[in-house]
């Protein structure tokens, strides 16, 4: 899981305590609960930076478009989606940890104007501005997610996946690319079509 169980009560104790000292660029709205980290969806493990390129460059995002990325872990994502493509863009993160890190590396980048990162769940969240979603979850998440796609996402938004598919999409493209270890790694793209009815 992304954070052991001792480093989860640290937080609880004291990372919620000093929420109102936190960095703006955070949106707080969201307060994760102990369950939400017991049903999180994925552990954290962050993407190369090459996988990112090549992500962003399926998903063919342009200047001004907005990108969410679900489960931003530290934002390498969103900053790469700023600062090579003038997007704009949001990541939501359950960790706490990960969160203000993500946040850190978005100042340090002078991006806060185009990036915000949300600490919450993003199962939670309303997609509807996305004009472009990333993932990098397992398929059972992705099964679990497809529901919300389906529910905020607008007809012809992109959805790009690292590694999973998501059952019951069919990606209209396919790449691979080398991650760590010289394995090899697909990226699935997939648009979301005029036809779901929106419940």
């Amino acid at each position: 899981m992304r954070l052991r169980f001792a480093s989860l009560l640290a937080i609880l104790g004291a990372g919620f305590t000093c929420a109102a000292q936190a960095q703006i660029l955070i949106a707080w709205g969201q307060h994760p609960s102990l369950g939400d980290y017991r049903n999180n969806l994925a552990p954290y493990v962050g993407s190369p930076e090459h996988a990112v390129d090549k992500m962003l460059e399926v998903a063919n995002l342009k200047p001004g478009e907005m990108l969410y990325d679900l489960g931003c872990g530290d934002g390498r994502i969103l900053i790469a989606a700023a600062a090579k493509y003038n997007a704009k863009a949001v990541g939501i993160e359950i960790s706490d940890h990960l969160a203000r890190t993500a946040a850190e590396h978005v100042k340090k980048a002078g991006l806060q104007k185009q990036v915000k990162i949300i600490h919450g769940d993003f199962m939670k969240t309303d997609l509807s501005d996305a004009n472009v979603v990333t993932l990098y979850l397992a398929t059972a998440a992705n099964d679990t997610l497809r529901p919300n796609l389906e529910r905020y996402l607008k007809p012809m938004t992109r959805v790009v996946s690292y590694d999973y598919p998501i059952p019951g999409w069919k990606p209209i493209e396919t790449s691979e690319t080398e991650g760590r270890s010289n394995a090899v790694h697909t990226i699935y793209l997939y648009q979301v079509p005029a036809s779901i009815i929106k419940k």
